[in-house]
C-alpha cells in the first residue's frame, strides 16, 4: 500500500525521492516503490483520457525538477547531426537536384535557407504525403548543401550525458509505452464485427500520450538513445508484454493481441487449417468448376525464401508491437511522425527499417481493405521514402531481409486479387488472366505506393544488380508484368454506338506505366555498359520465354481476331527496350538476341495491329465505341507514355522488318498505311541516333508545332529512362540544346490586354534544315498539331522569301543506320513496294478519287527514302514479272505496257468501255462495303487476309491488292462477294515517266521539263517546296546515280505529251466541270462577302474606336468642337437610325458607373510605399489624401454650420463616382428592349442583367447604365463664344444676377425622369457611407454636396489619366472615354432643384465687402476653391455663357492665391515673415501693388498677426524645418505649384463645357499657358519675361480691403484653437499620382514571411492568405473565420479599401485576383520565373521575379479603372472570398 500513501504526496517530492533511492548503490527498494506506483498510475484499465498519468510520468521522467528545465537540459547534450524534421501533408519544403544524390532528397525551409544553393537547380514544393528533412545525411544528399548548423558536425564537441539525469527516463518510459501498447489493443475492433468500429475515438484519446512521446523525441540525441534502447530491448517486451500472471486485465489483453496477430500473414490461418495451401486459387472459380489457371500461390510460398511473409507476425521488441498497430490503426499521424522522428538514431533506423521490411505484406493487406486509402498511400510513403531512399540501408535489408522478394511476392499477391480471364483472340479457350482494370485497386491507384517503393530502391545499382542476378525473382516478376499484358480490351463495336463508355482506360495506361514501364527504365539505368551485358541477356531471354507462354495461353498462332485491340503489351516493350539498350550500349549482336522467324512474326503481329488500328481509329471506324477510343489513341502517343508505348512497338517493327524474310503488308487505311511506312523507315530513335540527337529531335518538333513555355517543353518531352526521378530529361544538355535550337521571346502585351508568357521559338536554320514533319506526325496528340506545324513552317518560308506558295513538307535527311539495322533499307527495295509505288502514280495521273495530295507526297517521300539508302541487290521470289529486279534505281525506268486486274463485275470500270481509264485496281472507295456486309478486294482488304498470306509467305502480298491474279484465288472471303472479272489495261509508262507527267499536271504547262532541263538544275533551291519542287529533286537526284536514268529521263522529256484522257462521256466528267464552276462562284461570292464586311468594319473602328485621328475628335466628344448652329445627330447603335436626342425620345450615351477609391489612395511622396516584408515595418495610411479630406470635413463641422461646411469640401476621394462611356449611343427605349431581351436569354452571362449591366450592343464593352444626352446644340457655339469687352464689375453683377434665378423645374418628360433615373443609378453605385457626410442624413446639403462631388472626382480622374497635368494638350485616350459634358448636364439639371440661399452665397463674399454675420461660416480661406468652381457652374442657368465662366473663373482665381499666400506665410520662420512684411509694405502704395505678391504677402502676414494669431503655433518647428531662405524666385514656384491644381481643373471643365483645345506646352510653361487658355493673361507671353503669377490676378473691389476681410474671418474664431486654424488654412492642393505599394524583387520573400503570418483578426494561420496591393492589408481568403454577416474577408476589404474593387495577391498561388462589385476575375501573376512563366499555384516551386511591365499594366488598369474592359473571364463571388 506504499504506492497509494505516495500518489496522496506531491508529485514533485516524491519524484526527487524515488530519484535519490535509485542513485543510492543498493536501489532495490527504490525499484519497488517506483514500480508498485507505476503499477497505480499507469493502469490500462482507467480511461486514457486522464490525464494525471500523464502528468505523473513528467514529473518522475523530470526527476524532481520542473519538466521544462529538465527539457533545456537534455538538450544542452544534444549529439544529432541529422536535421530529420518530420513534416506532414501540405508543408512547404524545398528540393535541391544539384546537392541531392537520391531524387527523393528535401529540406526544411529553414535548412534550406540556411544552405547556400545559389545557382542550383531548386524548386520549393508542398509536400503531398508529408516528409523529413535530409539536411546532414551524406547519404542522400552531398555535403557542400548541408546548412551552417549541421555541416559542423555538432556531435563532437557535446559533452557526455551524466548518468542519472536520464535514469528516471528507462524506469519509467517502459512502462508508459507498454501502457499506450495496452490502450491500443485494447481499443481495436476488427472490422468486421457487427459494433461500430471507431478507432479515430481510441486516438483521439490517446493524442495527449502520443504527443508526449513525440515532445520526448525533439529533446534531442540523448533521450532518443533512451528510447532506442527501450524500443529494440528484447527482454523488457518479454518480460512486460504479457503482464503478471495473477493480473486478470492483462492476460485478456495479451488475447486480443494475439487474435489480432493471427490473419497477419499473407495466407490466412482458415486456409491452412482447411490444408489449402498446397493449391490455394485466386478468388472464386469462374467458368464452371475450372479456376483460373491453378494461380502462383503454391509456387509463392515454396520459392520465397523468407517464410515470413507467409506465416503470421511475432514480434520481439516494443518497436515490432507499434509498427503492428500504426498499420492496424491505418497509419495515425501522430504515430507517423513519432516513429520518423526517431529516425536520426542510426541503430533505431536500421531496427526500424528490418521492422517495416517485416511488415511489408502485412501493410499491403491492411492498405486493401482500407476506405481510405489515398490517406494511408501518403502516409505509409512518408515512412517508406525515408528508409529506401537510403542506399546503404536499402543494400543492407535487400540482404538480410530478402527484401526483394518481399516487394515481388507482395505486388504480385496484391494484384492476383483482381484477375479476370482474358478475352484476347480465343476467348473460349483463353488460359491467360489479365487485371480487371474496373477494380477499385486499380482504379483508385491503390498499388501505387508498393510501386513507389520497389522503383525506389531499384534505383540503387547494388540493389538492382541483385534483382537482375535473381532469375527466380525475374521470372516472379515476368509473371507479374504478364498480368498486364492485353488487359483493357477494346473491341470494335459493328452495330450500335456502345451504351455506357468505360473509362477503364485511365487505370490501364497509370498501370502500365507505373507498374511495369517505370521498373523498366530504372533497371535499364544500370544496363548501360559492357559489364553488365549478361544481365540484358538474362532479361531478354526470359521476355521470350514468357511471351511464348502468353502465346500459347491466348491460344495465338498466326493470324490476331480481327476487330480488337489492346493497346497493352509490356512484355514486348521489354523485350523492345533491353533489345535496344543491347545493341545501342552495350556492343552485342542484334541477331544473337533474336528469337527465331516464326517466334518473330509473332511477336511482331500485336503492335503492328496497334499501327492499324491508330489509323482506323483517326478514319473514324472506331466511332461507335465513344470518344474514349480516340481518348486511349491519343494517350498511346503522349509525351509521357509514348517512349515506354509507341516508340518500343515502332522498334518492335523495324526490327522485324531487318531480318532477312520480311515482306510488306499495307494497312487498311491508305493515307494511314503510307505514313505508317514512312515511319517505319525513317524512325531513327533506336536505330543509331545518339541521346543527344532524340533529345534535339525530340525539342525541334514540339517547338515547330507551336511556340512552347519552358516548363511545357520540359513536361512535352519523352523523359528519357528514369521518368519522376526529379533528374530533368538530360538536365545537362537540355539547357543548352533549348539554347541551341530556340530563340526566347520575353513575355509581352498584346494590345487587347491579354498577357503572353516567355515563349521558345524555333530559329530560322532549325526550320530550314531540322524541321521534320515526320517526327511531328509521330508526337502529335491532336491532328490539328500537324497543321499547326506546317502553316508555321509556310510562313516561315514566306518570310524569308524561300518559297511563296503552299509548301510541301520537307524531305528530312536520316542519320546513318547502326550496322546491325542495315536490313531496313531492304523494305525500300522490294518488287512489291515497287508496284505499290507505280500503281498509285498511275492512279494520281488518272485523277482517280480520294488520291490525296497526302498520299502523293508519301508516294515521294518513299521513291525519295529508296534513293538515299541505296543497297546491294538481293534476290526476292516473286510470282510477277512487273519488275526485273528489286533496286530501285533500275526499276525507276522499267516500262510496264500491260497490267492485268481483276474487279467485282459490279464496278464502274467492268460496264465503261474505254479501258485504259479503269483503274489497277478494285473498287477505289476506302472503307466501302457491299451490300452484303463483306469488304471487297479493296483497300479495305481484310486484314485477315493480309495474315493468311504473311503465313504462306507468299511476298506478293495483299498490297494495294494490284495483286497478280495467282494470288488473289488463295482465300474467299466469307459471305458471297460479287463474281470478279479480269480485265486488261494498257498503259505502258514507266515509274519515270508518271513523275513526268505528274510534274507537267501540276505546274499545268505541256513541256513543264525541256530536254536540257537537267543540265541548268540549280539542286539547292531543292529543299524547300510544293509537289513540283519534290519531283524535280528526286529526278535530279536519280539522275546523278545513274547515267541510264539520266537518258531516259532525256528521252521522255524529248517526246512527252499531255495525257490523252480516255474518251470522256460519263457523267462524271460532266460533274467535274460542274464542280469547277460551282467552286468559282462560291469564291467570287466570298470575296463579296468579305470586302463588304471589310468596309463595315472600316466605317465601325472610325466611329468607335478612333485614338490618334483628329478628324473624329469631333465625333467622338460627341460634337465637342462642332460650330455649325445645327442639332447633334446621334447613331443609335441598336436601331441603326441616326437622329437628335428630344425630350421624347431621348438618346443615351452607353456608360459605367463604378465607385473608386483611386484618388483616395494617393499620398504626397512620389515613391510607391513598400511593401512590409519583415515585423519591423509598416505601412501607416494616415497621409493619404482620402485621411486627409476626412480630417479636414470633421474639423470644420466641429466648429461651423453644417450646410457652409458641406460647401467648402469636396467629397468623393473614397467612393466617389466615376463615370466612364465607351462612345457608342442609344435610343433608350431601344436600350430597354435590348435590357428585356437579355433579361430572357438563357445563356450564362458575366454580368448580372438585374442590376442593370449589359454589354454594349455594338464593342461589347461592359456597361451598367445609360446617360441621357441634352436636346439641342452639342456645345455653346456661336454668341456664347464671342469674347467680350463687359468690364469686371458688370460681368459680376450680372454673374450674381444669374444665381439669383431660381431653377425651373423641367417639364415632366422622358428625358427628365431618365435624368433622375440616372442620379438614382449614380446614387447607388456607390455605398451610403460615402455620401452622408453631413449631421443629419437625406438633407438637401448633403445631396447637394455628393451631386458637385461627383462632377470634381471625374475631372480629378481624368487630370489623373492625362499624367497628373495638361502640358500633353489635345484629347488622350482617358479623354476619349469621358462624358463630363452630358454628366454636367445630368447634374446640372438635378442641382438646380436647390437654390443657394442668397445670404449665405459664397459669391458674395468673394465679390464685395459684407459686414461679418453672428452664424458661423467656414472662413473663405479655408474653403475648397475647385468645390466652389463646379458649385457656381452648376448652379448657373445652363448653358452658361464663357465670359460668365471666366469672370468665375477670375475671382476664385484670387481667392486662391491668397490661400497660397497664406500658406505660405505660414512655412516661414518668425524673421523671414518680418523680413518679407516690412520689403512688401513698402510696395502698397506703387500704382501695381494689387498685382504684386510682395505687398500682398505683406498684407497678408500682417492681417493673420492680428487677434489669435495662427502663427503663434510652433514657431520652433518653422525655425527648425526651413534652414533654406525663401528668395523671390522661390517664393513665384511655390505659388505657381499651390494655384496649378485650380487651374488645370478650370481648364478641364472649359474644354468640357466649351470644346476649346487644350494645348500642348513644356512642363515649365504650363502655368502660363493654363492662365491664356483660361483668359486670365491677354496673349501668349514671349518665353524671355517669365509670367508672375501675381499678374493674373483681377480684384472686382480693393484688393486689400476684401483681403482684410478674409483674414479677419480666420483671425476671428472665438472658439477655435489657434493649431486647428492652422490645419484647416494650410491645404495643400499637390497629390502624386496613385501607385500600387511597391513588391520586392524576389516572390520568395513575400512567400516565406506571409504564408506563414497569422491573420490579425482571427489569429490563425490562414489556409489561403491574399494580400491587397493598394495598403497592403492581410487577409483570409474564403475563410469563414473572418465571415462578417456572410461575407468574407477579401469582399469586404474591396469594399471598404476600395469601394468594392479590390487587387489581391494570393500568396500560395502568387496570381492576382480583382474583385470588381459582385464580380471577380483571375488577372494572373506579375512574378515570373526566370524564363518568363507564370508558376500558378506554385506548382513548379522555381524562383520567381518581378515582371515590372506586367505590374506598371496592372496599376495602369486600376488607375484607370479599365478591369471590366480589358480581362474578360468574369464570375460571380458570391461573397465568398
Amino acid at each position: 500500500m506504499m504506492a497509494a500513501s505516495l500518489l496522496r504526496r506531491d508529485k514533485r517530492a516524491t519524484a526527487a525521492h524515488l530519484k535519490a533511492d535509485l542513485n543510492r548503490t543498493d536501489n532495490t527498494s527504490g525499484v519497488r516503490q517506483l514500480q508498485e506506483l507505476l503499477d497505480a498510475v499507469l493502469n490500462p484499465e482507467k480511461p486514457a483520457a486522464d490525464t494525471e498519468s500523464l502528468d505523473w510520468c513528467k514529473c518522475l521522467i523530470a526527476g524532481g525538477e520542473g519538466f521544462e528545465e529538465f527539457c533545456k537540459t537534455v538538450r544542452s547534450y544534444d549529439n544529432a547531426t541529422l536535421c530529420g524534421l518530420v513534416w506532414t501533408a501540405n508543408f512547404v519544403a524545398y528540393r535541391c537536384r544539384t546537392c541531392g544524390i537520391s531524387p527523393c532528397m528535401s529540406l526544411c525551409a529553414e535548412c534550406f535557407n540556411n544552405g547556400d544553393h545559389t545557382g542550383h537547380d531548386f524548386n520549393m514544393f508542398r509536400s503531398q504525403a508529408g516528409g523529413a528533412c535530409d539536411c546532414g545525411d551524406s547519404n542522400v544528399m552531398r555535403e557542400s548543401g548541408f546548412c551552417r548548423r549541421h555541416r559542423l558536425r555538432t556531435g563532437e564537441n557535446v559533452p557526455s550525458i551524466p548518468r542519472d539525469l536520464l535514469l528516471m527516463s528507462e524506469m519509467v518510459l517502459p512502462r508508459f509505452i507498454l501502457c499506450i501498447i495496452q490502450y491500443l489493443r485494447d481499443g481495436y475492433t476488427e472490422p468486421d464485427t457487427s459494433t461500430e468500429r471507431d478507432l479515430q475515438k481510441v486516438l483521439q484519446q490517446l493524442e495527449p500520450q502520443i504527443t508526449f512521446l513525440e515532445e520526448l523525441t525533439k529533446m534531442g540525441g540523448a533521450m532518443r538513445t533512451v528510447l532506442t534502447k527501450i524500443l529494440t530491448n528484447q527482454q523488457t517486451f518479454k518480460e512486460l508484454s504479457r503482464g503478471q500472471e495473477e493480473n486478470v486485465y492483462a492476460k485478456k489483453n495479451y488475447d486480443k493481441y494475439l487474435s489480432a496477430l493471427k490473419n497477419s500473414g499473407l495466407v490466412s490461418v482458415e486456409e491452412k487449417a482447411q490444408g489449402a495451401a498446397a493449391d490455394a486459387t485466386v478468388g472464386e472459380d469462374q467458368d464452371g468448376g475450372q479456376s483460373v489457371g491453378q494461380r502462383k500461390r503454391v509456387k509463392l510460398s515454396s520459392s520465397t525464401k523468407d517464410t515470413c511473409i507467409i506465416e503470421s507476425l511475432k514480434h520481439k521488441c516494443f518497436l515490432e508491437e507499434l509498427l503492428f498497430w500504426t498499420i492496424k490503426y491505418e497509419f495515425p499521424q501522430k504515430m507517423v511522425t513519432f516513429l520518423l522522428n526517431m529516425l536520426p538514431d542510426q541503430d533505431y533506423k536500421i531496427t526500424f527499417t528490418k521492422t517495416f521490411v517485416q511488415h511489408y505484406a502485412f501493410i499491403m493487406k491492411t492498405l486493401m481493405k482500407s476506405h481510405e486509402s489515398d490517406t494511408m498511400s501518403n502516409r505509409i510513403v512518408h515512412i517508406s521514402v525515408q528508409l529506401f531512399s537510403n542506399e546503404e540501408l536499402a543494400r543492407h535489408v535487400t540482404e538480410e531481409c530478402q527484401l526483394l522478394d518481399i516487394m515481388v511476392t507482395v505486388l504480385l499477391y496484391m494484384m492476383e486479387s483482381c484477375l479476370i480471364k482474358s478475352e484476347l483472340q480465343d476467348e473460349e479457350n483463353s488460359r491467360h488472366v489479365v487485371v480487371n482494370c474496373s477494380e477499385a485497386l486499380l482504379k483508385n491507384n491503390t498499388y501505387w505506393p508498393l510501386v513507389s517503393d520497389f522503383i525506389n530502391i531499384l534505383s540503387h545499382q547494388s540493389v538492382a544488380k541483385k534483382f537482375l542476378e535473381d532469375h527466380s525473382l525475374l521470372m516472379l516478376w515476368m509473371s507479374f508484368v504478364s498480368f498486364f499484358q492485353g488487359m483493357n480490351l477494346n473491341k470494335r463495336e459493328l452495330n450500335e454506338h456502345v451504351e455506357f463508355e468505360s473509362q477503364t482506360y485511365y487505370a490501364a495506361f497509370a498501370a502500365e506505366l507505373e507498374a511495369c514501364a517505370q521498373p523498366m527504365w530504372g533497371l535499364l539505368t544500370h544496363c548501360k555498359v559492357k559489364e553488365t551485358q549478361e544481365y540484358t541477356k538474362t532479361v531478354v531471354r526470359y521476355c521470350l520465354e514468357t511471351l511464348q507462354i502468353w502465346f500459347d495461353a491466348i491460344g495465338f498462332i498466326d493470324e490476331p481476331a480481327p476487330n480488337q485491340v489492346t493497346f497493352h503489351l509490356p512484355l514486348h516493350r521489354y523485350y523492345a527496350m533491353f533489345l535496344s539498350k543491347a545493341v545501342k550500349c552495350q556492343g552485342l549482336d542484334l541477331d544473337s538476341l533474336l528469337p527465331d522467324q516464326e517466334m518473330l512474326m509473332k511477336i511482331m503481329v500485336h503492335p503492328l495491329q496497334i499501327q492499324a488500328c491508330l489509323s482506323e481509329i483517326h478514319s473514324n471506324m472506331w466511332v461507335r465505341n465513344g470518344l474514349q477510343i480516340k481518348g486511349q489513341a491519343m494517350t498511346y502517343v503522349q509525351s509521357h507514355f509514348c517512349n515506354s508505348m509507341i516508340d518500343p512497338d515502332i522498334y518492335l517493327l523495324q526490327v522485324r522488318t531487318v531480318t532477312p524474310s520480311f515482306n510488306i503488308t499495307i494497312l487498311p487505311m491508305l493515307e494511314g498505311a503510307l505514313t505508317f511506312l514512312v515511319i517505319l523507315t525513317s524512325l531513327r530513335i533506336h536505330l543509331g541516333m545518339t541521346d543527344d540527337e532524340i533529345l534535339r529531335a525530340e525539342m525541334v518538333s514540339q517547338l515547330c508545332m507551336n511556340d512552347r513555355t519552358h516548363s511545357a517543353l520540359l513536361d512535352l518531352i519523352p523523359e528519357n529512362p528514369n521518368p519522376k526521378s526529379g533528374i530533368v530529361p538530360g538536365s545537362c544538355s537540355f539547357e543548352d540544346m533549348l539554347s541551341a535550337v530556340a530563340d526566347f521571346k520575353a513575355p509581352v502585351f498584346e494590345p487587347g490586354g491579354s498577357m503572353q508568357q516567355g515563349m521558345y521559338t524555333p530559329k530560322a536554320e532549325v526550320w530550314e534544315k531540322e524541321f521534320d514533319p515526320i517526327m511531328v506526325v509521330l508526337r502529335t496528340v491532336y491532328r490539328r498539331d500537324v497543321q499547326s506545324a506546317m502553316d508555321r513552317y509556310s510562313a516561315f518560308l514566306k518570310q524569308f522569301g524561300i518559297h511563296t506558295g503552299n509548301p510541301w513538307p520537307p524531305y528530312k535527311e536520316r542519320t546513318p543506320l547502326h550496322p546491325c539495322y542495315k536490313g531496313l533499307i531492304r523494305l525500300l527495295h522490294c518488287k512489291t513496294l515497287h508496284i505499290v509505288i507505280f500503281t498509285l502514280l498511275y492512279k494520281i495521273w488518272m485523277d482517280h478519287q480520294n488520291m490525296s495530295e497526302h498520299v502523293l507526297c508519301m508516294v515521294l517521300y518513299l521513291i525519295e527514302l529508296g534513293l538515299d539508302n541505296q543497297e546491294p541487290c538481293i534476290e526476292e521470289h516473286c510470282h510477277d514479272s512487273w519488275f526485273p529486279g528489286t533496286n530501285l534505281l533500275s526499276n525507276l525506268h522499267h516500262v510496264i505496257n500491260f497490267v492485268r486486274v481483276r474487279v467485282p463485275e459490279t464496278a464502274p470500270e467492268v460496264k465503261r468501255e474505254a479501258p485504259p481509264s479503269t483503274s489497277t485496281e478494285a473498287s477505289s472507295y476506302v472503307g466501302q462495303k457491299h451490300s452484303s456486309g463483306t469488304p471487297v478486294f479493296s483497300l479495305v482488304a481484310e486484314r485477315r487476309r493480309k495474315f493468311q498470306e504473311i503465313i504462306n509467305r507468299s511476298n506478293t502480298e495483299a498490297t494495294q491488292v494490284v495483286r497478280p491474279k495467282s494470288s488473289s484465288t488463295r482465300w474467299v472471303p466469307p459471305g458471297t462477294p460479287p463474281q470478279l472479272v479480269t480485265e486488261i489495261l494498257e498503259i505502258r509508262e514507266s515509274m519515270l515517266s508518271l513523275l513526268i507527267k505528274l510534274h507537267q499536271k501540276m505546274s499545268s504547262k505541256q513541256n513543264s521539263l525541256s530536254a536540257s532541263w537537267l543540265e541548268d538544275m540549280d539542286t539547292s533551291r531543292h529543299a524547300h517546296g510544293d509537289g513540283i519542287t519534290a519531283i524535280e529533286r528526286i529526278l535530279t537526284k536519280a539522275a546523278t546515280r545513274s547515267c541510264q536514268i539520266k537518258r531516259s529521263i532525256q528521252d521522255i522529256c524529248g517526246k512527252v505529251c499531255p495525257p490523252v484522257p480516255p474518251k470522256k462521256n460519263s457523267p462524271t466528267d460532266k460533274k467535274a466541270m460542274d464542280k469547277e464552276e460551282r467552286r468559282q462562284r462560291a469564291r467570287e461570292r466570298q470575296q463579296k462577302l468579305l470586302a463588304e464586311f471589310a468596309s463595315r468594319q472600316k466605317s465601325f473602328m472610325e466611329t468607335a474606336m478612333d485614338v490618334e485621328s483628329p478628324d473624329t475628335e469631333a465625333a467622338m466628344d460627341l460634337g465637342a468642337s462642332e460650330v455649325v448652329e445645327s442639332e447633334v445627330l446621334y447613331d443609335c447603335v441598336i436601331c441603326g437610325q441616326s437622329g437628335p436626342s428630344t425630350e421624347d425620345r431621348p438618346t443615351g450615351l452607353v456608360v459605367l458607373l463604378q465607385a473608386s477609391s483611386v484618388l483616395g489612395h494617393r499620398c504626397k511622396n512620389q515613391e510607391p510605399k513598400k511593401l512590409p516584408t519583415s515585423d519591423e515595418e509598416h505601412i501607416y495610411l494616415a497621409d493619404t489624401c482620402g485621411v486627409a479630406h476626412d480630417v479636414r470635413l470633421t474639423l470644420m463641422q466641429r466648429f461651423f454650420k453644417d450646410s457652409s461646411c458641406l460647401q467648402s469640401v469636396s467629397i468623393g476621394w473614397d467612393g466617389g463616382v466615376y463615370v466612364q462611356t465607351c462612345g457608342h449611343t442609344l435610343h433608350i427605349d431601344c436600350h430597354k428592349s435590348y435590357m428585356e431581351s437579355l433579361r430572357n436569354d438563357q445563356v450564362l452571362q458575366g454580368f448580372s442583367v438585374d442590376k442593370g449591366e449589359f454589354t454594349c450592343p455594338l464593342c461589347r464593352q461592359f456597361a451598367n447604365s445609360v446617360l441621357p444626352c441634352r436636346p439641342g446644340r452639342g456645345t455653346e457655339a456661336g454668341a456664347w463664344h464671342t469674347p467680350t469687352n463687359k468690364k469686371t464689375c458688370v460681368l459680376v453683377k450680372e454673374v450674381e444676377d444669374l444665381q439669383e434665378k431660381l431653377g425651373l423645374f423641367p417639364t415632366e418628360s422622358n428625358l427628365s425622369k431618365e435624368m433622375e433615373l440616372v442620379i438614382k443609378d449614380i446614387k447607388n453605385t456607390t455605398q451610403k457611407k460615402y455620401m452622408d457626410y453631413g449631421k443629419n442624413p437625406g438633407s438637401p446639403d448633403n445631396d447637394f454636396l455628393f451631386m458637385y462631388s461627383v462632377a470634381r472626382t471625374n475631372l480629378e480622374l481624368e487630370l489623373v489619366h492625362r499624367g497628373g497635368n495638361l502640358c500633353s494638350g489635345g484629347a488622350s485616350a482617358a479623354a476619349k472615354r469621358s462624358c463630363l459634358n452630358q454628366l454636367f448636364h445630368v447634374l446640372a439639371m438635378h442641382m438646380r432643384l436647390y437654390s443657394i440661399d442668397s445670404a449665405y452665397n459664397p459669391w458674395t463674399k468673394l465679390t464685395q465687402i459684407t459686414q461679418n454675420r453672428e452664424r458661423p461660416e467656414v472662413p473663405m480661406l479655408f474653403r475648397d476653391v475647385p468645390s466652389l468652381l463646379i458649385i457656381f457652374v452648376l448652379t448657373m442657368p445652363q448653358p452658361l455663357r464663357k465670359e460668365h465662366f471666366t469672370c468665375v473663373v477670375k475671382m476664385l482665381y484670387n481667392l486662391q492665391f491668397t490661400q497660397a499666400l497664406a500658406a505660405l506665410s505660414t512655412k516661414f520662420s518668425s524673421e523671414e515673415r518680418q523680413a518679407w512684411s516690412t520689403s512688401g509694405a513698402l510696395k502698397k502704395n506703387a500704382a501695381s501693388s494689387e498685382k504684386s505678391f510682395e505687398a500682398l504677402l505683406s498684407h497678408v502676414i500682417s492681417e493673420l498677426s492680428k487677434d489669435k494669431s495662427v502663427y503663434k503655433v510652433n514657431a520652433e518647428e518653422t525655425a527648425m524645418l526651413s534652414s533654406s531662405v525663401w528668395s523671390p524666385q522661390s517664393i513665384e514656384f511655390s505659388l505657381q505649384q499651390f494655384c496649378l491644381p485650380f487651374l488645370r481643373l478650370s481648364c478641364l471643365l472649359q474644354h468640357h463645357l466649351y470644346g476649346d483645345n487644350l494645348t500642348g506646352c513644356l512642363e515649365e510653361e504650363e502655368f502660363s499657358s493654363l492662365a491664356v487658355c483660361l483668359g486670365l493673361l491677354p496673349s501668349a507671353p514671349q518665353p524671355s519675361n517669365t509670367v508672375h503669377s501675381a499678374s493674373c490676378l483681377e480684384w472686382a473691389v480693393a484688393a486689400f480691403d476684401l483681403v482684410t476681410q478674409w483674414c479677419a474671418e480666420v483671425t476671428g474664431l472665438s472658439q477655435m484653437q489657434a493649431e486647428q486654424s492652422l490645419t484647416l488654412l494650410i491645404q495643400d492642393p499637390q497629390w502624386a499620382a496613385p501607385r500600387l505599394l511597391q513588391l520586392p524583387d524576389n516572390y520568395n520573400i513575400i512567400f516565406q514571411y506571409y504564408h506563414r503570418k497569422a491573420c490579425t483578426s482571427c489569429k490563425k494561420v490562414p489556409k489561403d492568405p491574399a494580400l491587397c496591393l493598394v495598403c497592403g492589408a492581410f487577409a483570409c481568403l474564403k475563410g469563414t473565420c473572418c465571415k462578417q454577416q456572410g461575407i468574407c474577408e477579401c469582399v469586404l476589404h474591396s469594399k471598404h479599401c476600395g469601394t468594392a474593387t479590390g487587387i489581391f495577391l494570393l500568396i500560395n498561388a502568387s496570381v492576382i485576383i480583382i474583385i470588381r462589385g459582385h464580380r471577380f476575375c483571375l488577372w494572373g501573376s506579375v512574378y515570373l520565373d526566370a524564363h518568363g512563366e507564370e508558376d500558378r499555384d506554385l506548382r513548379r516551386g522555381k524562383p520567381l521575379f518581378l515582371c515590372e511591365e506586367r505590374y506598371r499594366v496592372l496599376e495602369q488598369q486600376w488607375v484607370s479603372h479599365t478591369f471590366d474592359h480589358i480581362n474578360k473571364r468574369w464570375g460571380p463571388h458570391y461573397n465568398g472570398l
